[in-house]
């Protein structure tokens, strides 16, 4: 289906009306709320099937982490 370049302007328009309203919505979240719903989300990590995704690299993680331990001798 083809849109025509005024349609496409609408469209793209009102998508960035969506986006500041999300962004100024993120903004005024406060911190209790915002780490209450990533506690939702971590607990939620096997229903959705993520924690393949989100053990991936872990190793490499690690690893950075320890490297900055050594060089700032937190160890």
């Amino acid at each position: 289906m083809k849109i025509t370049k005024k349609e496409a302007i609408k469209f793209k328009n009102r998508w960035e009306v969506i986006n500041a309203f999300e962004h100024d919505e993120l903004r005024r979240t406060s911190m209790d709320i915002k780490m209450q719903q990533l506690a939702a989300l971590m607990a939620s990590v096997n229903e959705l099937g993520w924690e393949k995704a989100l053990s991936e690299g872990e190793d490499k993680l690690r690893e950075r982490w320890n490297r900055l331990r050594r060089a700032y001798n937190v160890l």
